[in-house]
């Protein structure tokens, strides 16, 4: 469960914060939902608290260390199709969430563009990928500093006292 002014994912939208807690009535029931503010476009989504592919937290460290070991692995074949099933097939794996299918589009055109002109469309897809890793990390590393200041302050309170 997530708290207001936490950070979390939204698959196929990106990174975002939670902005409040609400309960809605659909149909005869009253269910509740995360009111999520999407920080790359500022758009509100409402996810159930129930639902399971949701949201999901921002990354660990082990699917960072992950993650590196995929960008860095350059010894893979880029997929030389047309640009418009490359383009579906990458917005596919975007719209999954997972944060290891969105680095392998992130590995893909990269390399891809090493090789030939990106369309405009895997230039804007590119950007999307890089913005989301970047949100990602970023907010992973003020959260670990966030808690190791409280931890910080905790010890210092009792070594004061």
């Amino acid at each position: 469960m997530f708290s207001i002014g936490a950070y979390a994912v939204c698959p196929g939208h990106g990174v975002g914060q939670i902005c409040d807690i609400e309960e809605r009535e659909m149909g005869s029931q009253r269910k509740t939902f995360y009111i999520i503010r999407i920080l790359a476009n500022g758009m509100t989504v409402m996810v159930p608290t129930d639902s399971e592919a949701g949201i999901r937290g921002l990354v660990g460290n082990e699917e960072v260390e992950l993650v590196y070991k995929l960008l860095t692995d350059h010894d893979v074949k880029v997929d030389n199709s047309t640009w418009n099933r490359r383009y579906r097939e990458y917005s596919a794996k975007i719209k999954t969430g997972s944060v290891v299918e969105i680095a392998e589009v992130l590995r893909q055109l990269f390399l891809l563009r090493d090789k030939k002109a990106l369309s405009f469309g895997e230039k804007k897809m590119l950007d999307q990928c890089a913005s989301f890793w970047r949100k990602n990390f970023l907010l992973q590393l003020i959260s670990i500093r966030i808690q190791l200041t409280k931890k910080l302050i905790l010890i210092s309170n009792k070594l004061l006292c």
